[in-house]
């Protein structure tokens, strides 16, 4: 089967993926475009764990303000090169994790950035929990962890659902552009502000 420049070109579109790229990937997959977008997708979100371990120094400030002007969020989301903290794509995601965070009011970035008395307040009152229902020894540390591994994941950022679209997290959403641009992004720091908190 003969991949013609069209094909090409109309699978970049979609994806965002080099020339050759989308070439290679259209030969792979006998010119399934869909197929090479779930390709493209498989080797970008590894390429992207593989750049885990470079220094994300660029980057751009997001921000969103809601409509009844009494919530503001300021994020500092980073990346590699100043050519991607340009792109539509980057201070779109910016602008993006602002509003999720206007929204869900994350405490913090991940489990790890959550001050530890905060951690230890929440386990005692889950063991307390699980003592009150009479659970054996032997389980009762299952259900505490799990309750807290459920903390976790509805009060930290990169857990949490994304807010305009639940099925993914906003760490899969940030995979997802890290992919595409090919560049480590992380977000640095966020702050929240609401009239009278």
């Amino acid at each position: 089967m003969s991949i013609t420049a069209k094909d090409v070109k109309a699978l970049r579109d979609r994806t965002g993926a080099g020339m050759m790229d989308c070439k290679k990937a259209l030969v792979e997959t006998s010119g399934d475009i869909e197929a090479a977008i779930d390709l493209l997708r498989a080797k970008g979100a590894a390429k992207a764990a593989k750049r885990a371990e470079k220094s994300a120094n660029e980057g751009t400030i997001g921000s969103y303000v809601h409509f009844d002007n009494r919530t503001a969020v300021i994020v500092e989301l980073n990346c590699e090169t100043d050519f991607v903290a340009n792109t539509d794509d980057f201070k779109g995601l910016a602008k993006e994790i602002a509003l999720h965070v206007a929204s869900q009011a994350p405490m913090s970035i991940s489990p790890e950035d959550i001050p530890e008395d905060v951690v230890e307040r929440e386990r005692k009152v889950y063991e307390e929990q699980v003592k009150e229902q009479g659970k054996p020894e032997n389980i009762a540390s299952k259900i505490v962890d799990g309750k807290l591994n459920k903390f976790f994941k509805e009060h930290t950022l990169l857990a949490q659902p994304f807010v305009k679209n639940p099925d993914q997290t906003v760490g899969e959403l940030i995979t997802e552009v890290s992919a595409k641009t090919g560049e480590k992004i992380e977000v640095a720091r966020f702050m929240r502000f609401k009239v009278g908190e």
